[in-house]
């Protein structure tokens, strides 16, 4: 949360910057064109920079306090949209790495998840996993149909596809970017819980708006990519949660 805030606060401030110099530089044309139009042209700045500002801190204060503010689901459409790529900008220049920006966002857009509360019916709700969370030697396809495990307990796909069961709710896995997208169009959720890395969640996440997304970050005990690894009760308290 703070690596977040802080970022969108120097944003604020770049944006600041960005806003005074284009106002600055053609100061001298504008009055040569028309004596009122510099005062014009500053109050038209100063709205846009007082708009952005404003938006800034609505989002702050809905992350500080965890409560729903008046136009909370705009503003995840927002973060996710535009202030995302910007603050990986702000985030590359002050020397934070692109992976704990992702990180950061992950946490922030899954308050703003939360804040929203919306409940739905088990069978909209869509648990989505990387084909990397299943034992590496398994000679067993589940990409196709999760259910195909022998649950030989090698991996936790035999504990998720229980608890997909348990809880009557849409469980797949998918082995990159484009077949995560091809299952979303297929199951049409209402709500999904994405397990993944830090890219492939944000990018999930912004590829699948304004369907909400609540990702959890897959644990790597031997590097990205193979046989990782999630935590089961994260898993399980969104799965309460939503």
């Amino acid at each position: 949360k703070n690596i977040f805030i802080l970022l969108l606060l120097l944003t604020c401030v770049v944006l600041m910057g960005i806003a005074g110099l284009l106002y600055w530089v053609p100061y001298v044309g504008f009055a040569n064109i028309y004596h009122g139009l510099p005062v014009i042209m500053a109050i038209v700045f100063s709205s846009v920079v007082l708009f952005l500002i404003c938006g800034g801190l609505t989002l702050v204060f809905t992350i500080v306090r965890g409560k729903n503010l008046f136009f909370n689901r705009r503003i995840r459409g927002v973060v996710i949209r535009f202030l995302f790529p910007l603050l990986i900008l702000v985030g590359k220049c002050v020397g934070i790495s692109r992976d704990r920006v992702r990180r950061a966002f992950i946490t922030i857009n899954n308050q703003l998840v939360f804040v929203e509360a919306r409940r739905v019916r088990p069978e909209k709700l869509l648990i989505l996993l990387p084909h990397c969370i299943q034992f590496h030697d398994c000679d067993v396809r589940i990409t196709g149909n999760v259910e195909n495990c022998k649950a030989c307990g090698r991996c936790k796909i035999k504990n998720l596809v229980r608890l997909s069961q348990e809880y009557c709710v849409s469980i797949s896995v998918a082995t990159g970017g484009s077949v995560a997208r091809r299952i979303v169009v297929e199951k049409r959720p209402d709500m999904i819980i994405a397990v993944a890395c830090e890219r492939e969640l944000t990018d999930g996440i912004q590829d699948t708006y304004p369907i909400p997304v609540y990702g959890i970050l897959n644990n790597r005990p031997f590097g990205p990519c193979y046989d990782t690894d999630v935590d089961l009760e994260l898993v399980e308290e969104g799965m309460n949660a939503f």
